[in-house]
């Protein structure tokens, strides 16, 4: 699956690694096509690459972290 997503972050998580930290956590691939952080927030416009389960499990910890996510779209991936 390849999903198109965008994040918001707030200004607390602006000296974390939450990227890359999904990267290592779960088996799911990020690419970023564009991105912003200041003090007090932050954007990320990625794609995301992965098996469904995969993804679901980072967009959950997203969540927790009060991290918002908009998905902007599906497309479809080919099978190796």
């Amino acid at each position: 699956m390849r999903l198109a997503i965008g994040l918001t972050f707030p200004g607390s998580l602006k000296d974390e690694s939450v990227i890359c930290y999904l990267c290592k956590k779960y088996n799911i691939d990020l690419i970023i096509i564009e991105a912003s952080f200041s003090m007090s927030s932050g954007w990320a416009m990625l794609q995301v690459v992965g098996e469904e389960k995969e993804i679901s499990r980072a967009f959950d910890y997203l969540i927790s972290r009060g991290i918002k996510i908009q998905k902007m779209g599906e497309e479809p991936t080919q099978d190796k």
